[in-house]
């Protein structure tokens, strides 16, 4: 594995992801923003913010696993979610929680929340993205 994650002393621990992570292999790998499409580019889990979290990592499973790479390899992910409010957090995590078990993965890469306005088209609620590094 290419990439060790760590919770450095004197910062807190997140369940969710590490503060740190270090990354040795030769590749890296850049994943563009994956939205809650299936194959066919229909929507999943329209009005659903779980849903459609969980579709997005399942895609970005699809678009690692393409590469020979898989969550345990993401250095660095990223989550935009449409209208962010702190309120959505317990479903931000839910759908986290069962894309990584549809995956089967516990990997808890650094990762950055960002509220936007809008994404692509208004049925999209969230779009993730990676950059992982392989050997």
């Amino acid at each position: 594995m290419a990439v060790t994650m760590t919770n450095p002393t004197g910062l807190p621990e997140i369940d969710v992801y590490r503060q740190v992570s270090v990354s040795t292999g030769s590749k890296l790998v850049f994943v563009a923003g994956q939205v809650a499409w299936d194959a066919d580019g229909v929507t999943v889990g329209e009005g659903d913010l779980a849903a459609q979290v969980e579709q997005c990592y399942v895609n970005v499973g699809t678009a690692l696993k393409s590469v020979g790479a898989s969550f345990d390899d993401v250095a660095k992910l990223n989550v935009h979610v449409v209208d962010w409010t702190p309120d959505k957090m317990p479903l931000l995590l839910e759908g986290i929680s069962r894309g990584a078990a549809r995956l089967g993965t516990t990997s808890a890469p650094p990762a950055t929340m960002l509220g936007v306005a809008a994404l692509d088209i208004p049925e999209h609620l969230v779009e993730i993205e990676v950059t992982a590094v392989i050997d």
